[in-house]
C-alpha cells in the first residue's frame, strides 16, 4: 500500500507537468478539459487519497490525531473540490441600471455557454466607481442591486472582494460596461461544496498548527538534535564616472523634480517620472554621474546633443547590427540613416528585441514633445479632475486661460534655462508647483509629507549597493563555513557578533525601504515581483538576525545559516532589480486590496525563504562530500550529517508555510471570483512544488531519504520546482500571475 501510495502521487506530479505542457502548446481550455479536471484524472487523485488514508490507518497513524487529522484535511479539501466539480454552478449575469434579468450564462467548456433562468430577478439599482483621489485611477466598483422573487425583495451591494448572498447564490464583481451603467457579476451556486471546503481549510490550518505542539513526532525529535556553526567576510564594490551631455545643474533639476505630473494612473512628483525613464533607457536610475532629474531635463533642454549620446540600452544581436552599433548602448540618432527608421524590417518580422528598442524610441520622443508631461489639472464638467499635458492635443473642457498660465511658464522657463539665470528658473519652477496645487485642489494632491516622502524614497537607491554587498558576503561566507564546519572548528566570537550585527543592519535598510514604498502607494508592498522579491530578502535578514542571535544567547554559533543568509538576501535583491528594473510604484487594482493577498503573498514568500536555506545547506553538503571522495576520506560526514539535520528541521515549517499560503490563495479567488481554482500555471506549479516538498517529509516511510547524500541531492531537485515556479512560470508559461 505503502508503494502504491507514492507511486500514484509520483503520476500525479507528472500529469500536472504535463497539463502545463499542453497548456503551452493547446491553450488552457484543453488543458483543464482532456488534462485537469479529465474523468481519469480525477479518479486518480480519488485513487491517490484512498490508499494514502488505507496505509495511514494501516500505520496507525491515528495514534498521532492530529497528524493524522492534518492529512484527513486533504482528503475534505479534496471531496469538496469533487463536490463543488460535480454539483456546483459558475456563471455570469449582465445587468443594465433598471433592467431586471433573470438569465445566467453558464460557465462551460464548449463554444456557446449554456444559460439558466434563476428563480428570481436581479435588478441593478445603481452603480459607482471610486477613484484615488486626484485620479482616475479605479479604487473600487461598487454594483448595488436587487433580488426579487414572489413579491419578496433584498438590496445589497457588490463590489470587488465583497461578496453579496442570496439563497445561496453569491455574487461577485467582475467587471463593468464602458458607460458605467451596466455590471456583469460573477456568479457561484455552490450549497454544499463550499461547506466541505472550508471545513476541510479548518482542519488543515488547525492540525499544521497544533503539529508543533506534539511531543512525539519526527520534528520535534528532529529539533532536540539540533545543532550548527559559522564565518563571513566583506567588501564593497566601487565605481566610476565619465563626463556626460550638457544638462541642468543639479539643484534647478532637482527643483524641477519636484513639480507634479500625472503618470502611471496617479499624481506623483516629476522626479518619480525622471527616474523611470532614465531606468528604462540605461537601466540605472543615474547615468554618468548625473540624477535622473538631470537626464530628463537634459533631454527636454539640450535634445540635439542627448540625441547623440550612447546612452539607450540595446539587447539582441540583429538589433545591434541593424543599428550599426558595437557595444551595449546606442544613440537616438543610431536608429534613422538615410531617411529610414532602421528597426522597421526586424519589427514587421516581430523580433522581440527590436519591439523593445523601438519603444524606449518612442518614450523618447514623447518627452522630448513634452507629451509625455501631463502637469496640466483640470475639471470636466462633472467636476472630475483630469490631468493633461499642453503640448498635446487638448480636451475641450481645459480653459484657455489655464492653458495659456502653463504654456507661459514652461516657455519662460525654458528662456531662463538657456540664459543660465538658475535662480529665477527656480522660482518659476515653484510658481508652477504652487499654481498646480491651487488648480487641482490640496485633497485631490499627495500631501507635501508624502511628496517628501517619495522624492526620499527615490534617491535611496540602496537595493543594488546592498545586494551585491550581501552576496560577495554570503559566497566568501559560505565557503569559509564549510571549511570550518569540516575542520569542526569555530570562528572568533568577537567576528560573528560583527557579522550578526551588519545582517540587523542590512534588516534595518530593507525594513525602511519597504515602509517607505508602503506609506507612498497605500497599501502593502506585496504587489508584483519587485515588491515580493523584497519582502523575501527582508524575511530573510530578519530570520537570519533573530535565529543568530538565539543561537549567540544559547552559547552556540548558527554561522552557516548566517552565511546563507547573506547569500539568499542578496540573491532575491538582484533578483527584485531585474523584476522590471525597478519598477513603477502604482495605485492598486481593485481586485488586489484583500488583505487575503498580503497574508497569501508573505507567507509563501517566508516559505521560499527557507526553501532556499535547505537548498544552500544541500549546496555545502555536496561540496563536503566531493572535497571527502577527492582526498579519499570520510571526515566530513558528521557534517553532512548535521546538515541533513538541519535541512529536515526548516522543512517543516517551509511546507506548512508553502500549503498555508496556497489554500489562503484559494480562499481569497473564492472572494474575489467565485473559484477556488483556476488551474493557472501559477497555481499548478506552485502546487507541484507543494507535492515535491512534502515527499521530503515522509522519510520514515521512504527509507532511501535517511542517506544524507540522496536526501541532499532531493532537495537540490525540489528546488528546480520554486525556480520554475517563481521564473519560469512568468518568462514561459505565464499566466494572471505572470507579475509576481
Amino acid at each position: 500500500m505503502k508503494k502504491l501510495s507514492f507511486s500514484l502521487l509520483g503520476t500525479l506530479i507528472i500529469v500536472l507537468i504535463t497539463g502545463s505542457a499542453v497548456e503551452q502548446f493547446a491553450g488552457t481550455a484543453a488543458a483543464v478539459k482532456y488534462v485537469y479536471t479529465a474523468p481519469w484524472t480525477i479518479a486518480l487523485w480519488a485513487a491517490a487519497m484512498i490508499c494514502a488514508i488505507v496505509y495511514l490507518v494501516q500505520q496507525k497513524v491515528y495514534k498521532a490525531p492530529i497528524t493524522f487529522f492534518l492529512h484527513l484535511s486533504f482528503a475534505v479539501i479534496l471531496g469538496g473540490a469533487m463536490t463543488t466539480h460535480l454539483f456546483g454552478e459558475q456563471g455570469e449575469i449582465h445587468l443594465r441600471l433598471g433592467e431586471p434579468q433573470q438569465s445566467l450564462s453558464l460557465r462551460g467548456s464548449g463554444e456557446a455557454a449554456p444559460t439558466k433562468t434563476l428563480p428570481f430577478t436581479v435588478t441593478l439599482t445603481d452603480f459607482d466607481i471610486t477613484y484615488y483621489p486626484g485620479t482616475r485611477a479605479p479604487m473600487d466598483y461598487t454594483s448595488l442591486i436587487q433580488v426579487a422573487r414572489d413579491g419578496e425583495t433584498a438590496e445589497g451591494g457588490v463590489s470587488m472582494n465583497k461578496v453579496f448572498t442570496y439563497d445561496r447564490y453569491r455574487f461577485y464583481q467582475s467587471r463593468y460596461d464602458s458607460d458605467s451603467r451596466g455590471t456583469t457579476l460573477a456568479v457561484n451556486h455552490d450549497p454544499w461544496g463550499i461547506g466541505m471546503n472550508y471545513a476541510g481549510y479548518i482542519m488543515l490550518f488547525a492540525s499544521m498548527l497544533l503539529f508543533f505542539f506534539q511531543s512525539r513526532t519526527r520534528f520535534r525529535a528532529l529539533f532536540r538534535r539540533m545543532t550548527l556553526a559559522a564565518a563571513l567576510f566583506i567588501a564593497l564594490p566601487m565605481s566610476a564616472t565619465t563626463p556626460a551631455p550638457p544638462t541642468l545643474n543639479r539643484e534647478v533639476a532637482e527643483s524641477f523634480g519636484e513639480m507634479y505630473v500625472y503618470y502611471n494612473n496617479r499624481v506623483c512628483p516629476m522626479q518619480t517620472l525622471a527616474q523611470d525613464f532614465t531606468v528604462k533607457l540605461y537601466g540605472k536610475p543615474k547615468y554618468k554621474g548625473l540624477t535622473a532629474e538631470q537626464v530628463l531635463t537634459g533631454w527636454l533642454y539640450e535634445y540635439n546633443k542627448w540625441a547623440k549620446e550612447p546612452m539607450i540600452k540595446i539587447k539582441g544581436d540583429e538589433v545591434k547590427q541593424a543599428l550599426g552599433i558595437q557595444g551595449k548602448y546606442a544613440s537616438l540618432n543610431d536608429f534613422v540613416g538615410k531617411g529610414q527608421y532602421k528597426l522597421d524590417s526586424l519589427l514587421r518580422a516581430g523580433n522581440k528585441n527590436a519591439r523593445t528598442a523601438d519603444e524606449k524610441f518612442q518614450i523618447i520622443s514623447t518627452i522630448a514633445t513634452g507629451t509625455a508631461l501631463r502637469t496640466l489639472p483640470y475639471y470636466t464638467a462633472d467636476s472630475a479632475l483630469h490631468w493633461v499635458a499642453v503640448s498635446g492635443e487638448l480636451p475641450e473642457d481645459v480653459s484657455y486661460g489655464d492653458v495659456q498660465v502653463m504654456m507661459g511658464g514652461w516657455d519662460y522657463l525654458a528662456l531662463l534655462v538657456a540664459t543660465g539665470k538658475d535662480t529665477e528658473a527656480i522660482e518659476t519652477i515653484n510658481k508652477i508647483h504652487t499654481w498646480q496645487e491651487k488648480k487641482a485642489g490640496i485633497g485631490n494632491l499627495p500631501s507635501a509629507r508624502k511628496q517628501r516622502l517619495e522624492i526620499s524614497y527615490n534617491r535611496f537607491q540602496y537595493v543594488r549597493p546592498l545586494a551585491m554587498a550581501c552576496a560577495f558576503i554570503g559566497i566568501i561566507g559560505f565557503i569559509i563555513s564549510c571549511l570550518l564546519l569540516a575542520r569542526r572548528r569555530q570562528m572568533p566570537q568577537w567576528l560573528h557578533i560583527i557579522f550578526i550585527c551588519l545582517m540587523a543592519c542590512v534588516c534595518l535598510t530593507i525594513t525602511a525601504g519597504l515602509a517607505m514604498r508602503w506609506a507612498i502607494s497605500g497599501h502593502v508592498p506585496l504587489s508584483n515581483g519587485h515588491e515580493t522579491m523584497q519582502f523575501m530578502a527582508w524575511a530573510t535578514s530578519l530570520a537570519s538576525t533573530v535565529a543568530s542571535l538565539y543561537a549567540l544567547f544559547r552559547r552556540k554559533q548558527m554561522s552557516l545559516l548566517l552565511s546563507a543568509g547573506y547569500l539568499v538576501c542578496g540573491m532575491t535583491l538582484m533578483v527584485s532589480m531585474m523584476a522590471g528594473s525597478n519598477p513603477q510604484i502604482t495605485q492598486l487594482m481593485p481586485v488586489l486590496q484583500s488583505p487575503l493577498l498580503t497574508i497569501h503573498v508573505a507567507v509563501i514568500m517566508l516559505s521560499y525563504c527557507l526553501l532556499a536555506f535547505i537548498m544552500l545547506n544541500s549546496l555545502a553538503a555536496i561540496a563536503l562530500w566531493t572535497a571527502d571522495k577527492t582526498k579519499g576520506q570520510n571526515t566530513n560526514r558528521e557534517a553532512i550529517e548535521r546538515l541533513q539535520l538541519m535541512s529536515e528541521i526548516m522543512l517543516y515549517p517551509a511546507v506548512f508555510l508553502l500549503t498555508a499560503g496556497i489554500f489562503i490563495g484559494a480562499i481569497w479567488a473564492n472572494q474575489s471570483w467565485g473559484r477556488y481554482w483556476g488551474w493557472d500555471p501559477k497555481e499548478v506549479w506552485a502546487l507541484l512544488t507543494m507535492l515535491v516538498y512534502a515527499i521530503g517529509l515522509h522519510t520514515g516511510s521512504l527509507g532511501f531519504l535517511k542517506r544524507p547524500m540522496v536526501y541532499h541531492a532531493y532537495m537540490l531537485f525540489a528546488f528546480l520546482f520554486v525556480l520554475f515556479t517563481y521564473f519560469g512560470v512568468n518568462f514561459i508559461l505565464g499566466g494572471m500571475h505572470s507579475y509576481a
